[in-house]
């Protein structure tokens, strides 16, 4: 499994970007997938996730600004967010987990991540 993020950048406080995540090497049968992000010094942290059937879920910071989504014609994994804040600024990763149907928003649970997008947010 090959997970390749994209779409990071600086935007300043109120923008918005979209983060895509390319997944192949892959069986799309009852998966999960999920964003997670990191600041530097601090844990990795989930903030939404996918089930195979598209069910969501969220973390408290990022619900009602971020939507994850998926398009699975083309092994496509994203993440709009909107009214981003300074506090959204760090590494964002995708994850994978085979054989889900619930998606729990732990490190742990997810098999596989890419390397990572950046994302910077100015005040």
């Amino acid at each position: 499994v090959q997970l390749v993020e994209s779409g990071g950048g600086s935007v300043q406080a109120g923008g918005s970007l979209r983060l895509s995540c390319a997944v192949s090497g892959y069986g799309y049968s009852r998966y999960c997938m999920g964003w997670f992000r990191q600041v530097q010094g601090k844990e990795r942290e989930g903030i939404a996730g996918i089930t195979f059937d598209g069910r969501t879920t969220y973390a408290d910071s990022v619900n009602g600004r971020f939507t994850i989504s998926k398009d699975d014609d083309n092994n496509t994994l994203y993440l709009q967010m909107i009214s981003l804040q300074p506090e959204d600024s760090g590494m964002y990763y995708c994850a994978a987990r085979h054989w889900c149907s619930v998606v729990q928003l732990t490190v742990p649970y997810f098999a596989y991540f890419g390397r990572g997008t950046q994302v910077s947010v100015s005040s």
